[in-house]
């Protein structure tokens, strides 16, 4: 039985443009299909469901369901405690990052893919394990190396949203999509840039580009103010009937949406 990786790799050079990252679906020999990632060495092999790695550590489906069990119930002792109290082993912080590179490499593949609903669910992931460790982090330099990631994936979450409601047609969608993605970009940042009483302010790049997308979405679909944008001009000018009136329609062409 051959173990190398030539026949895999066989026509398949290692030769991306910058930024570029080489992915493919591919069915495997029992029939499931896997995601594969180009690297300089050979491939990663990812599982499209679940954890990346197919596996289930201590019988859950991810390893944040673990650390979330751990959180509430403390040790084998059964013993109920508050979950804020709680804190990350070392050894549990080492295997939170393995999971969190699994699913980073997993969300840049599909965006690779144009596989956006997959994007966004594993960026959705990621948001919540970064939660987790900025709640139970056991200290301060781990925490900081996963909030210094935080806005990236709510870059590619923001990206993957408006690009299906693109697809589907919703312009308004993406545009209300792009401007949540800013708010949340913005908000992190500067409460990061705050919390360490950073002379400054913080890099600006990520929420530009989402701006940029937005005023060409703007643009080339003719779409002046969103619903929502009329509700919130509503709200701060305390015309409450138009407030209520504009929450009517947006829930309607919620329902119509689905």
């Amino acid at each position: 039985m051959r173990r190398d990786l030539d026949d895999v790799i066989q026509g398949w050079p290692f030769d991306p443009e910058p930024g570029e990252v080489l992915a493919r679906e591919v069915r495997a020999r029992d029939g499931r299909t896997v995601l594969q990632v180009r690297i300089e060495l050979g491939l990663l092999q990812l599982e499209v469901t679940g954890r990346p790695d197919g596996l289930r550590p201590h019988g859950f489906n991810t390893y944040l369901d673990y650390l979330r069990h751990c959180a509430a119930v403390r040790g084998s002792s059964g013993a109920k405690t508050r979950p804020a109290s709680w804190t990350m082993s070392p050894a549990q912080s080492n295997e939170a990052d393995r999971e969190f590179i699994q699913f980073n490499h997993r969300r840049v593949a599909w965006l690779t893919l144009r596989r956006y609903d997959r994007a966004i669910q594993d960026a959705d992931h990621t948001l919540d394990l970064i939660d987790f460790i900025h709640q139970h982090g056991h200290e301060e330099a781990f925490i900081a190396s996963h909030e210094q990631l935080r806005g990236p994936v709510l870059f590619h979450r923001a990206q993957a949203v408006t690009i299906l409601a693109l697809e589907r047609r919703r312009y308004e969608e993406a545009i209300d999509a792009l401007r949540e993605g800013i708010d949340r970009i913005d908000a992190h940042q500067l409460a990061w840039w705050e919390d360490r009483g950073i002379d400054g302010s913080p890099n600006p790049a990520l929420a530009d580009q989402l701006r940029h997308f937005e005023q060409e979405i703007r643009s080339n679909y003719h779409v002046e103010k969103t619903l929502r944008e009329q509700l919130d001009e509503a709200i701060a000018r305390e015309d409450y009937e138009q407030a209520a009136r504009l929450r009517d329609r947006i829930k309607t062409q919620g329902r119509a949406s689905r």
